[in-house]
C-alpha cells in the first residue's frame, strides 16, 4: 500500500468512516479511494491532495469536541469520565443533581492529562457538575430502556397492539364540521376515538404513522418518512372541532364554500392530499382571523403559554412555514430553502428577523396550528391511556428530514448537508438506496453536547407511550452517500453509538416510553445483541424470521424467534398477509416494472406458490389448523398467522390494520413515489365499526388467545 493510501485511510479512520466493511451476505466489501475523498469531502474534511490529507488528520488529531461541549454521559452506579484539562488545578466538585435538587461533594480522580474520573451515582437525570471554574452537564442514563414490563407492570408480558396508518382512518360524517367528519383524511380526534375502539379489543397500544411536520404550503410531499421537521407535527391532522366546537367549524366551512368540496373529499378511496390541504387550512386561517375572541381566555393563554414555552425552536419553524409559503406564493418553484436568497439561508440573520415583523401574523398562524396539531397529539394518547392501554400511542421516529425543510435550515451545523443517508446493495436492493434525506453530523454531536438529539428525542415521545426509530442501524453506523453519487458509492460513517443509546435510554424513563428499533438491513456484528442489553427491542418481521437463507425457507418456530423484540407480521414497506398470499405485491410490481433483468411475474409468481406452502407448514408445525389449501384464490390464513406470531415469546406483538382488514394491498411499494398510491389509502369504513365485522374479531380473538400466558 502506498504512503498515500495509507494517509488516507488513516484519515478515514479518524473521521469515523469505514474502509472495509461486511455486507449483508456476510462478504468483505472495501470501499475504492475515490468513494472514500467524495465522502471526506462531503463531511468537510480535506481530502483532495497527499498535503490536505496530513493537514486533516493533524486536525482530527488536535480535535477536543468533547471538552467544547461541557457534556458527558453516563450509567448509573458506573464512574463516568469527564473531559478536564490539566491546567484545572483543583480536582474538588460539587454535583448539583437537577430533578430533586440535591447536592453532593467530592473529589474527581485523573485518568491522563485530559480526563478525570467522578464517582458513580445513583440517581438518573441531566445533573451540573462544578469542578474548578468548569460547569458541565451530566447525563446519567439508567442500565436500560423502559420496558412493556415496566409499562404493563407484568414481569412477563405477553401483549399486542395495532399499527395504523393515521391518514387512512375514517370517521363518520360528510364534511368537515359535521360530526365525526375528518374532511378527507385521518386526524388525531380519529386516532383518539381509535384507541378506545382497540383497547376494548384489548390492543395496549398503536403504532402509528410518522406525525412529523410536512410542507404545509407544499402538499405534494406526503411521504411521512421525508418530513421538513422531526421536532414539530404535520397540522393536516389536526382537528378544528377540538378547540373550536363543531358549530364554529361548520360555520367556517360554510362561509368560504366549501361544503361540496368536503363532501366529495370524505368519499374518496384515496387521500386527496392537495384538496385536504387546501380546505383545512382554509377553515384554520378563519378560525385564526377571530382567535382568540372566539375561545375562552383559559385557551387563549394556552396558546401564549405554548408559544412561550415553544421558543426559538418553535419560532424558526413557524418563519420557515411563512417563508417558504411567501417563496410559493410570488411564483418561485422552491424545493426549500436551499433556493432562497441567501439573506433569507439563515434563520438567526436580519432579513429573517425583519421577515418575520413584517408577516408576524402568517409567523403566528403557523406557530398556531402547531399548538392545535399539539393538543391533538396530547388528547390522543390521554384518551388510549384513560380507555386503559398500558402503553398508548408508539411514535414513529424517521430516520431524517428532508434537506431543504424547517429541520435542516434551523440546525445546519449539526445536519450533514452534502450527504444523504441511505443502505448499500442487500439481499432487498441490488442497487442499494439513497434517501435523499439529511443526517446529524457525529461529530456536531458531541461537539454541542447532543442537543439536537435531544430535543428530537423530546419532541418525538411529548405525547407517546412509546418510540419505534427507523433505521436504528444508524445509531451505530449509516451508509451515507454523497450528493450526485449513486447509492453504491458510499460508506459507513460511524456514529457515537454508546452515547446516543444512554440519552435514549434517559429519555425513555423520563417519560416512560418503551423504544423499539427497526433492525432490518444490513445488521452490524453484535448489533442486536446490544440494542437488546440496552432494553430496545428490535423487530421480527414474519416474512424475514427464516430458519436459514434461501428461497423458501421454513420460517422458525415461534418457540424460536428472538425474545427481545417485538414480534410483526409486516411493515408499511411489506406486503400484508393477504397481499403476499394474493401476490398483489408481485403483480404491482410487474406492473411497474419494477423485476429485475430475466425475472418475471410467472417466475415470481411460482416462487410465492413454493412460499405458501412453506407457510402452511410452518403453520401446522406449530400445531396451528389450516383447513383451506394453497390456492391464491383460496381465503388467506390470517387469523391463523396471527395465532403463530402472538405465540412467540416477545413481549409485544403488533399487527397492522391492514392485516386486522385483510386488506391485499400494502401502504407504500418501495422504489416508486407517483405510479402506487404511497401514503394514501384510506379505510373502506368508519372507525366506530371498523373491528365489527365478523372475520375481523376471529383475527383478534385469535391474537388475544395467543397471547395468554401458556
Amino acid at each position: 500500500m502506498s504512503d498515500d493510501l495509507t494517509s488516507l485511510h488513516a484519515l478515514a479512520d479518524a473521521a469515523g468512516v469505514s474502509v472495509d466493511w461486511q455486507d449483508a451476505a456476510g462478504k468483505a466489501q472495501h470501499v475504492s479511494p475515490d468513494v472514500l475523498r467524495n465522502v471526506l469531502n462531503a463531511l468537510g474534511i480535506d481530502a483532495g491532495s497527499p498535503e490536505a490529507i496530513e493537514a486533516s488528520l493533524e486536525t482530527l488529531r488536535n480535535a477536543s469536541d468533547d471538552t467544547a461541549s461541557h457534556f458527558a454521559i453516563g450509567v448509573v452506579r458506573q464512574a463516568i469520565e469527564v473531559p478536564l484539562p490539566d491546567t484545572v488545578g483543583t480536582l474538588r466538585f460539587r454535583l448539583e443533581f437537577d430533578d430533586d435538587g440535591g447536592v453532593v461533594d467530592g473529589e474527581a480522580r485523573r485518568k491522563d492529562a485530559h480526563t478525570v474520573i467522578i464517582p458513580g451515582m445513583n440517581l438518573p437525570g441531566y445533573h451540573t457538575l462544578h469542578i474548578g471554574d468548569q460547569v458541565y452537564t451530566l447525563a446519567i442514563a439508567p442500565a436500560r430502556c423502559f420496558g412493556v414490563n415496566d409499562a404493563i407492570g407484568k414481569a412477563q408480558p405477553r401483549e399486542w397492539a395495532l399499527a395504523v396508518q393515521l391518514y387512512g382512518l375514517r370517521r363518520r360524517g360528510a364534511s368537515l364540521g359535521a360530526p365525526g367528519a375528518s374532511g378527507g383524511a385521518g386526524d388525531f380526534t380519529a386516532l383518539a376515538t381509535l384507541a378506545g375502539v382497540a383497547a376494548k379489543a384489548g390492543a395496549v397500544g398503536l403504532a402509528i404513522s410518522p406525525v412529523h411536520a410536512m410542507f404545509t404550503a407544499d402538499p405534494q410531499r406526503i411521504s411521512p418518512y421525508a418530513p421538513s421537521s422531526r421536532l414539530f407535527l404535520n397540522v393536516l391532522y389536526i382537528d378544528p372541532a377540538e378547540v373550536f366546537g363543531q358549530p364554529a367549524v361548520a360555520r367556517a366551512a360554510s362561509a368560504l364554500g366549501l361544503n361540496l368540496d368536503l363532501a366529495r373529499l370524505d368519499q374518496l378511496d384515496m387521500v386527496d392530499w392537495p384538496g385536504v390541504a387546501r380546505t383545512k387550512l382554509a377553515i384554520l386561517r378563519r378560525l385564526f382571523e377571530g382567535f382568540p375572541a372566539n375561545v375562552g381566555s383559559a385557551v387563549s393563554q394556552a396558546f401564549t403559554r405554548f408559544r412561550e414555552e415553544g421558543g426559538s425552536l418553535l419560532e424558526n419553524h413557524a418563519r420557515f412555514e411563512a417563508l417558504h409559503a411567501w417563496r410559493l406564493a410570488e411564483g418561485f418553484q422552491t424545493g426549500g430553502w436551499r433556493d432562497w436568497p441567501e439573506a433569507y439561508q439563515n434563520p438567526d440573520s436580519p432579513d429573517v428577523a425583519a421577515f418575520a415583523q413584517e408577516h408576524a401574523t402568517d409567523v403566528t398562524f403557523h406557530a398556531f396550528l402547531q399548538w392545535l396539531a399539539d393538543r391533538g397529539l396530547a388528547r390522543a394518547q390521554a384518551a388510549a391511556r384513560e380507555a386503559g392501554m398500558g402503553i398508548g400511542l408508539i411514535a414513529d421516529l424517521a430516520v431524517g428530514t428532508d434537506p431543504g425543510g424547517s429541520h435542516a435550515w434551523s440546525r445546519q451545523g449539526e445536519i450533514l448537508a452534502k450527504l444523504s443517508p441511505g443502505a448499500p446493495p442487500d439481499l432487498y436492493n441490488a442497487q442499494g438506496q439513497a434517501w435523499g434525506l439529511t443526517a446529524f453530523s457525529p461529530s456536531a454531536l458531541r461537539r454541542t453536547g447532543y442537543r439536537a438529539y435531544i430535543e428530537m428525542l423530546r419532541a418525538c415521545l411529548r405525547h407517546a407511550g412509546g418510540i419505534r426509530i427507523d433505521h436504528a442501524l444508524g445509531l451505530k453506523r449509516m451508509w451515507l452517500v454523497p450528493e450526485g453519487a449513486a447509492p453504491t458509492d458510499g460508506a459507513y460513517v460511524n456514529y457515537p453509538f454508546d452515547d446516543i443509546m444512554r440519552l435514549i435510554a434517559l429519555e425513555s424513563w423520563r417519560h416512560r416510553a418503551i423504544v423499539v428499533g427497526e433492525n432490518l438491513g444490513t445488521v452490524p456484528e453484535g448489533f442486536n445483541e446490544q440494542i437488546s442489553r440496552a432494553g430496545m427491542l428490535g423487530m421480527n418481521v414474519l416474512w424475514f424470521e427464516r430458519q436459514h437463507h434461501g428461497d423458501n425457507a421454513p420460517i422458525k418456530a415461534p418457540r424460536d424467534w428472538p425474545a427481545e423484540a417485538m414480534a410483526m407480521t409486516t411493515t408499511h414497506d411489506l406486503p400484508t398477509i393477504a397481499g403476499w398470499w394474493t401476490g398483489t405485491d408481485l403483480q404491482w410490481r410487474d406492473r411497474l416494472g419494477l423485476f429485475g433483468d430475466g425475472d418475471s411475474l410467472g417466475a415470481q409468481m411460482e416462487t410465492r406458490a413454493r412460499d405458501r406452502e412453506q407457510l402452511v407448514r410452518s403453520l401446522a408445525a406449530a400445531g396451528i389448523d389450516v383447513s383451506q389449501d394453497t390456492d391464491p384464490d383460496a381465503p388467506p390464513p390470517i387469523a391463523e398467522t396471527f395465532r403463530f406470531v402472538g405465540a412467540t415469546p416477545c413481549p409485544l406483538a403488533v399487527v397492522p390494520l391492514e392485516d386486522v382488514l385483510g386488506d391485499p394491498e400494502a401502504p407504500n411499494l418501495p422504489g416508486t413515489t407517483d405510479t402506487h398510491p404511497n401514503w394514501r389509502r384510506r379505510m373502506a369504513t368508519t372507525i366506530d365499526t371498523l373491528l365489527d365485522d365478523q372475520d375481523v374479531s376471529r383475527r383478534l380473538d385469535a391474537l388475544s388467545q395467543s397471547r395468554q400466558p401458556s
